[in-house]
């Protein structure tokens, strides 16, 4: 990174973000509550609006929405006449899946081979030490330029949607002229890009009963119809041969135009075993960005351990569908609803329920922040120029955003590059992506403020 003062200012401060994230993956913060103590998220929420009390933030309050948890909210008012940004992150983090797994403690951060590792040290506590970092930077080196609103949300791994009803019932809460959400990612560590676009999702759980109660397999099996292979044939119906997305009614997407991404660097990122083929067809990004991606993310049932020789009565699957930019996410959960009921077998009665729904989300890569951000990504990545890519996930909150601020820019960065593995065992960060893009984003503000 060329040397200049905001750069500086950020290494300096690296020592200090450290020990910072690290008080903050402490907490066990998954908005779960029937796995998680309410109260660890509770604590995460406090540990955030006591550090915008400490940089000087007005209006600090945390926000009871109505999903049940918290987001954290702060005002920095900058000069007169100033544009205003709102920067975005949120504190809880997915659950760490099989603790014994980890290399190290799951909430315990911990430097290993370059990088720092611990649930949410990228997704997205990281983020909400970037947005720190930042204003620091700025304070340090003739102060921010802009009106900076904060809020840090307590359920965006759980799309439950409580920021967002939230943000909709206090439409001037939020409002700005630009939005930086710093949930999303760089294509690959050292290569500055911002995420253009993002796919919405829907979660359904389905159910298939067929009999009154489990059945002796040999007294029974080969006549009386079983649930769990129902289920399974209809789960499967889901999918072509070659693995592509294949729900009735429902349009593949269109083909990504933007950065490509290489089927063995994929391979790599994805740590497919050798042999394993990729699922799906047309270029990688086509799949993971512009496409539908179904996949089944649980099913109860017996564990092989303990079963018993029995013909099941009942089973159920929890389904998430990613939806393409371009189809709308309730048309998209009505027509997996619709293929769930039309191809269960047997005449078994099948029932659904949604749970979670957000709409996908594309950005205009022509507005004058994405120059800002340009500029400022040639500084801090020096060589360098920004990449558009696109986000297979969802952050339903933007969607929310650009209904109520149609005249708002909105901008994805942030520091889940497939390096960090967010969502699974041994989640990392690279602070030196944590510095680059610290140091991104204290210029972009005052880029932007100035142009």
């Amino acid at each position: 990174m060329s040397s200049n003062p905001v750069a500086e200012t950020v290494a300096s401060l690296m020592p200090g973000a450290r020990a910072e994230l690290t008080e903050l993956v402490a907490f066990r913060s998954v908005a779960d509550f029937d796995q998680f103590p309410r109260s660890e998220s509770e604590a995460a929420a406090r540990w955030v609006a006591d550090a915008l009390t400490a940089e000087g933030f007005q209006d600090v309050a945390l926000l009871d929405t109505p999903d049940g948890t918290q987001s954290v909210y702060g005002f920095l008012p900058g000069p007169e006449g100033a544009k205003t940004v709102l920067l975005y992150a949120h504190y809880d983090v997915q659950p760490p899946l099989d603790e014994a797994a980890w290399t190290t403690p799951p909430f315990e951060l911990t430097e290993r081979d370059g990088r720092w590792y611990g649930r949410g040290a990228a997704d997205c506590k990281g983020g909400v030490i970037m947005h720190l970092l930042a204003l620091r930077a700025l304070k340090a080196n003739g102060g921010v330029p802009v009106h900076v609103k904060f809020i840090a949300e307590g359920s965006e791994e759980q799309g439950t949607g409580g920021l967002e009803r939230y943000a909709e019932a206090h439409p001037g809460l939020l409002e700005a002229d630009t939005v930086v959400i710093g949930d999303a990612g760089n294509f690959r560590t050292g290569l500055p890009t911002v995420t253009a676009t993002l796919r919405g999702m829907t979660m359904m759980r389905v159910q298939v009963d067929t009999l009154e109660g489990n059945l002796h397999s040999g007294q029974f099996g080969g006549a009386a119809p079983d649930a769990l292979a129902a289920l399974i044939r209809v789960l499967d119906s889901l999918r072509a041969k070659d693995g592509s997305t294949t729900i009735d009614g429902l349009t593949p997407g269109a083909a990504w135009d933007g950065l490509q991404y290489d089927e063995e660097q994929f391979r790599k990122d994805a740590r497919v075993l050798d042999g394993v083929e990729l699922i799906g067809s047309g270029t990688v990004a086509d799949r993971i960005w512009s496409g539908p991606a179904v996949t089944v993310l649980g099913i109860d049932c017996p564990p092989v351990v303990g079963a018993t020789p029995s013909v099941q009565a009942s089973a159920r699957a929890l389904v998430s569908l990613r939806v393409p930019p371009g189809i709308d996410a309730a048309e998209a959960t009505g027509r997996l609803r619709a293929h769930l009921e039309t191809h269960t077998p047997w005449g078994a009665r099948v029932s659904t329920e949604q749970i979670g729904q957000g709409q996908p989300f594309s950005a205009d890569t022509t507005s004058p922040a994405y120059a800002a951000m340009a500029d400022a990504m040639a500084v801090a990545y020096p060589g360098q120029e920004m990449q558009y890519a696109g986000q297979g996930g969802s952050i339903p909150l933007c969607n929310t955003l650009a209904a109520l601020y149609p005249q708002a820019e909105i901008l994805l960065i942030g520091l889940s590059e497939p390096e960090a593995r967010i969502h699974a065992v041994d989640e990392s960060v690279s602070p030196q992506e944590l510095e680059r893009l610290a140091v991104t984003e204290a210029l972009f503000l005052r880029n932007y403020a100035g142009g």
